[in-house]
Order: structure tokens, then C-alpha cells, then sequence
């Protein structure tokens, strides 16, 4: 995979968590326990795609400039845009439509549930 940094980068997001959905053989990254990005391995545990949530008008407009974007793989079509992992979109892209994910998951929760999971991701403060 060329993208080598997004594990790293994904968590660390404040709130972010990761799992592997062993069904689907999915690596997720959630936040408030709902998925906004995830790298679909295939049958040898190699990344397949990495799929990410965007809103649907700039999902079809990245489809549009990049061969390597397609409508989410096994997700919803409209919402879910999945990328090959060897493709040609930029690093600063990808990093870009993934923070473009995390925030359309975050900011789909009250503000109340937003701060409490980014209250929660913060470092406490022990000095005295």
C-alpha cells in the first residue's frame, strides 16, 4: 500500500478507535463507535481499498478527477467512496477526504455527544 501513514494518522484524530471487523476483513476506524473510514483487506491481508464517508456532491466530483475513487465498495453508493490503495491520488488529498470524513461522522452527533467524545479524548492535566 502506498499510503503507509494512515494508520498513524487516523488515530491520531482525537476520539478515533480502530477494530477489525472480522467478517468483512476490514480494518474500521470509528469515532462514537460509528465507522468513518476503514482499509478493506483482501484475501491475502493486503489493502484492497480504503473507504471514506463524504458528502454526496464532492464524492462524485473526486470520482470524476481521479479513476482511482470509486462509489464505496460494499458501502452506500451516494455517502461512501471507496480508493485504491496503489492509486494516484495525492497524499494531501486522501489526508484531506479523510479529514473531511471524520468530521461529517463527528458532526453528525449533538453537540453534546461531540464534546463528550473529544472531552474524552483529551489528556488529562496531573500536575498540581
Amino acid at each position: 500500500m502506498r499510503y503507509t501513514w494512515i494508520d498513524e494518522y487516523l488515530l491520531n484524530k482525537a476520539g478515533v478507535t480502530k477494530d477489525i471487523q472480522q467478517d468483512w476483513n476490514w480494518i474500521r476506524y470509528q469515532i462514537g463507535g460509528k465507522m468513518f473510514a476503514a482499509v478493506c483487506l483482501g484475501e491475502n491481508d493486503e489493502p484492497y481499498y480504503i473507504t471514506l464517508k463524504l458528502e454526496p456532491a464532492e464524492g462524485d466530483f473526486w470520482r470524476q478527477q481521479y479513476e482511482d475513487i470509486i462509489p464505496g465498495y460494499y458501502m452506500n453508493k451516494t455517502h461512501w467512496n471507496s480508493i485504491k490503495p496503489d492509486g494516484e491520488v495525492p497524499d494531501d488529498l486522501l489526508k484531506d477526504l479523510l479529514d473531511k470524513s471524520y468530521q461529517l461522522v463527528l458532526g453528525g452527533f449533538s453537540k453534546k455527544k461531540q464534546r463528550e467524545i473529544l472531552d474524552a479524548a483529551q489528556p488529562v492535566n496531573t500536575t498540581d
